[in-house]
């Protein structure tokens, strides 16, 4: 009987601790990220680089207790020209073959009205970390997709400046301005799939009395 009440003590200490969190993994194939960027002062170019990894720490009872983090592959840029996305690959920006990754890691999680977050966290684009505010929306409430997973969805959206990561590759237009805008516009939609919960460890044994 003392061994069954120590049990179940111990059992009562864990469950505050993993009862409201649950953790989910990205789904590349499911989840994008895109950039628009001012072009000649007179349009916005989009592109997309694709997400490789990415996983949210969700706390159900405190939000603001949540964590998440992704990273991207700078050789998949993706702007539907060849020649620009090669132009962008070189050291004239992203410089993929010396930063082939760009991170973000959550340092803070603030909730910003229903469904709303701002989500403060490490920004590592071209070898430079600065930290970025994303505006997220979400997540999403469960649902189950044709396989039987769990899944949730998040969008998030920020607006950085290049030159603050060392992106300073520009040209003077003749009319006035420049051929590319400082100001990089990034959304995220990401789709996340819930990972079995780890088993709890089982609690010790009381030692045989003598």
């Amino acid at each position: 009987m003392k061994l069954f009440l120590k049990s179940v003590v111990a059992a009562a200490v864990l469950v505050p601790s993993f009862a409201f969190a649950a953790t989910y993994t990205l789904d590349p194939s499911h989840s994008t990220a895109e950039f628009s960027v001012r072009h000649m002062m007179v349009s916005n170019v989009k592109g997309a680089i694709k997400l490789t990894s990415g996983s949210l720490n969700l706390d159900e009872k405190d939000v603001t207790k949540s964590t998440v983090e992704a990273t991207l592959d700078t050789s998949t840029i993706n702007t539907n020209e060849p020649k620009r996305d090669e132009h962008l690959k070189s050291a004239d920006f992203f410089d993929a073959a010396k930063y082939p990754t760009i991170t973000f890691k959550s340092t803070k999680v603030a909730k910003a009205g229903k469904d709303k977050l701002k989500v403060t966290g490490d920004f590592t684009l071209h070898g430079v970390t600065k930290p970025v505010v994303l505006d997220v929306t979400g997540p999403t409430a469960e649902a189950k997709d044709p396989w039987g997973n769990t899944v949730r969805g998040v969008e998030a959206t920020t607006t950085i400046n290049r030159k603050d990561f060392g992106l300073s590759w520009n040209k003077a237009l003749e009319t006035g301005g420049v051929a590319v805008s400082e100001d990089v516009k990034i959304t995220l939609n990401l789709e996340m799939k819930k990972e079995a919960p780890a088993a709890a460890a089982p609690a010790a044994a009381e030692p045989a009395k003598k």
